[in-house]
């Protein structure tokens, strides 16, 4: 019997093979070919092309080592593939690239002493231009600084007149600035320039919240005076001339030159009628797209976010098709997009770096959604809205799913970028990810439209590094029941509790996850967000932030360093915050009534949980040490006498957290688990120093400290020490005392960082403090 199993798997083996139609392609094939192993084509067009010949139901593509250039986006449509499951792969375990750019003869002449001059005939405007593999710089101001915190370099004269008056003719420049409140980013084309030294421009539609440019964090790019630095080069159309400054002892008769051509490499482009079903690229390096910045952007519903729907791989109108151990870098904008009617995708074991947008987005069409609004303030009257719940069509992707992979260096651009977007989708699945280095959030979910999406697992770190007031995760639910005029909300929710859940109409879980947000929450619900299960996290300093929004339960999370961020809750939110453990008190904001149940939470002192339960949360709730096995290697498991179980609490899972296919895990950066600070650290360890933002600071301790200070109680926080660039930006300086913030007084370490960790999500804090025994306020950046 199992000698006839196996004889009749072995048949069904070699009838998949023989079945299969390989057809090959190398640098040096010819389109005339055969397409065979020994004849192979020359183009990857010519391949997908030649797939409608075969009769067979299975193609597999091999493409041999080398780097490839399309002339045009690879389209697979459903007319060519017929309904075949093909394989785009490299052969064996050859490397293969395809280049979104083009490359480009040189024969370069002195210009100057220092910059270098060639003819080249282009037929598009690049935007990038890599020599010999690496990405040069656009001529730029300020010049390019790779410690700088935005942008790589910023400045507040960027488009000044002074400096504008300097340049030429700056026409087919850029101008970059973040939003003036740090939500992103806008990007302009200058167009020229007036007599006065004012730019003309046009752009400024990739944010949703419209606002003025951010007054220090801007700019400007491809201007030939600003060609000034090594690494650097300018592309002239008019003259159709590239001027570069060479990298120290760069031989430039020997470099290859490309210049980036394609904004979007592959499309798969069916629809919902005649889709394209079980196509699957694996094994392959995408590189070398343009930006997309200045293409037609869309807003997502009432989130923040502005979106071109087009990825270096797009998918549109798919059934079961998968993208798989590829690598992508050096992109213009989003590496991967799912854009509209898409089922079952499969994004798996890639490794996304150092692009311009986002990693993967998920994005349905609008013309599935039911009374769609567009701009933050737009107002939604109850009686005019569609009350059928769910979406008009299927014009969206579900049951798709994101497991597995690297996704890093993001968003080096535009700064509304995150590693993993979903907006007006169903039952997307993100998990065993690493996602870090990113501008904004590490995954972003812009909507309640439809929700059951499932976020576990992942590894969500360096975060919200170039904007503020967001969440290594974040979410908004500016749904149907959603105003911005809070009272007609209130009032409508209130009457009318069946339309909370029109749109998120199933639970969306975020469970097992490690985050860490250093300059917002580690978990940030925004505006609406619904019908959430949070459970099982480990957020390592940024805590969870719940603002308006219905049926969120959070339970058996542990928060490091911080503590729960309750914001502006409606009356009958039904919210859950129960078996938690909090290292601070909790931070509310205009809280009147606390939900469902706000309880069994374990707290880290008495005073913490006593201030809780004042409030009339926490009657059942605990406090002390939780007793973690090692919390200094991020070790949170609790010790099996920890007093925290008798709250409920339940041991995380977190052996497998992260992406776990072991050569990109040896690539991953690995988080940095902060120190825990506890309230009886500061009470049983006086004269202890602690680092804090750079800076090391100690308790003050006894009368000397009190007489030395002039300090009016012997309580407070002694600078110690501070490193020279830290003491630039702070204002702080050496035997500066720390006694209070605004109306709060700060009395040791464990009340600055307490404090700290409820203002960091604004990117500054105002200290009152004793300097030469004299009071004086100042404002710290924390950033």
């Amino acid at each position: 019997m199992k000698k006839t199993v196996l004889l009749i798997l072995q048949l069904v083996f070699l009838n998949s093979v023989l079945a299969q139609k390989k057809i090959f392609v190398a640098t040096n094939g010819n389109d005339k070919n055969d397409g065979s192993i020994e004849k192979p084509l020359q183009t990857l067009a010519k391949a997908i092309q030649n797939t409608q010949k075969y009769g067979t139901k299975k193609v597999a593509i091999f493409l041999r080592k080398g780097i490839y250039y399309p002339e045009s986006t690879l389209v697979l449509n459903a007319n060519e593939t017929k309904n075949k499951a093909i394989q785009i792969t490299a052969y064996e375990n050859e490397e293969v690239s395809i280049s979104g750019a083009k490359k480009a003869t040189l024969t370069w002449s002195k210009y100057d002493s220092t910059i270098f001059s060639a003819k080249v005939i282009l037929d598009f405007d690049p935007d990038a231009m890599f020599v010999n593999g690496g990405t040069s710089i656009m001529a730029r101001y300020p010049n390019y600084d790779s410690n700088a915190h935005f942008f790589k370099g910023t400045a507040e004269d960027a488009i000044s007149p002074e400096r504008v008056k300097q340049w030429s003719n700056p026409a087919g420049g850029f101008l970059h600035a973040l939003h003036s409140g740090e939500w992103g980013s806008f990007h302009y084309l200058i167009t020229g320039k007036d007599d006065k030294g004012n730019l003309k421009k046009e752009g400024g539609w990739q944010n949703n919240r419209p606002s003025p440019l951010h007054p220090k964090h801007r700019f400007v790019e491809n201007i030939f005076e600003e060609l000034d630095a090594p690494g650097e080069w300018f592309y002239n159309k008019a003259e159709q001339t590239v001027y570069y400054y060479p990298i120290e002892n760069e031989n430039l008769e020997n470099t290859v030159v490309e210049f980036s051509n394609l904004k979007n490499i592959f499309s798969l482009k069916g629809n919902e009628i005649n889709s394209i079903k079980n196509i699957s690229i694996s094994k392959i390096k995408f590189v070398g797209t343009k930006r997309v910045l200045m293409e037609k952007h869309e807003p997502l519903l009432r989130s923040d976010w502005m979106l071109h729907r087009a990825g270096a791989i797009t998918l549109e109108g798919t059934i079961d098709c998968s993208i798989a151990n590829c690598e992508f870098s050096q992109l213009g904008g989003t590496a991967i997009m799912v854009t509209g009617f898409n089922r079952n995708a499969t994004i798996e074991q890639n490794h996304i770096q150092d692009i311009g947008g986002s990693g993967i987005c998920f994005v349905g069409d609008i013309s599935a959604v039911r009374s769609p609004a567009f701009k933050y303030e737009q107002f939604l009257d109850y009686q005019k809205i569609d009350k059928t719940p769910g979406p008009k069509n299927n014009l969206y992707p579900k049951n798709c799913v994101v497991y597995n992979n690297l996704i890093h260096t993001i968003g080096q651009i535009e700064k509304q970028a995150t590693g993993v977007e979903i907006s007006m989708s169903e039952s997307i699945i993100v998990i065993n990810n690493t996602i870090y280095n990113t501008p904004r959030a590490g995954i972003n979910i812009g909507d309640g439209c439809w929700g059951g999406h499932e976020i576990a697992f992942n590894d969500v770190f360096n975060t919200v590094q170039e904007t503020g007031d967001h969440g290594a995760f974040n979410s908004w639910g500016r749904d149907r029941f959603w105003n911005a005029k809070r009272k007609y909300m209130d009032s409508i929710t209130a009457v009318h509790p069946e339309i909370i859940l029109l749109d998120a109409q199933k639970t969306t879980s975020i469970h097992n996850n490690r985050f860490r947000c250093d300059h917002g929450w580690d978990i940030d619900l925004d505006d609406g967000s619904s019908n959430y299960h949070i459970y099982n996290n480990i957020c390592l300093n940024g805590g969870i932030k719940l603002r308006e929004g219905f049926f969120r339960t959070v339970e058996n999370n542990i928060m490091i360093n911080n503590s729960f961020h309750p914001h502006v809750w409606f009356a009958a939110s039904e919210d859950i915050f129960r078996r938690n453990i909090v290292t601070r008190n909790y931070y509310p904001i205009l809280i009147s009534k606390w939900g469902k149940e706000v309880d069994f939470n374990f707290f880290p002192d008495l005073i913490s949980l006593e201030k809780s339960q004042k409030k009339g949360t926490d009657t059942n709730s605990s406090s002390g040490n939780p007793m973690f096995l090692n919390a200094a290697t991020g070790d949170y498991t609790l010790n099996e006498k920890s007093p925290a179980f008798a709250v409920g609490f339940k041991n995380i899972d977190t052996k497998n957290i992260g992406v776990l296919d072991p050569k990109l895990k040896e690539k991953a950066l690995k988080v940095t688990i902060p120190k825990l600070q506890l309230p009886l650290d500061s009470k049983d360890n006086k004269d202890r120093q602690t680092e804090w933002l750079d800076v090391m600071i100690r308790n003050v301790s006894g009368l000397g400290d009190r007489s030395a200070f002039g300090l009016a109680s012997e309580s407070g926080v002694v600078v110690v020490s501070i490193n020279e660039s830290t003491l630039l930006k702070s204002g702080l300086l050496p035997k500066d005392v720390i006694i209070g913030s605004d109306e709060t007084a700060i009395n040791d370490i464990f009340g600055l960082i307490s404090l700290y960790q409820g203002k960091s999500w604004t990117g500054k804090m105002r200290l009152n403090i004793m300097r030469d025994q004299q009071p004086k306020k100042i404002v710290i950046p924390l950033k």
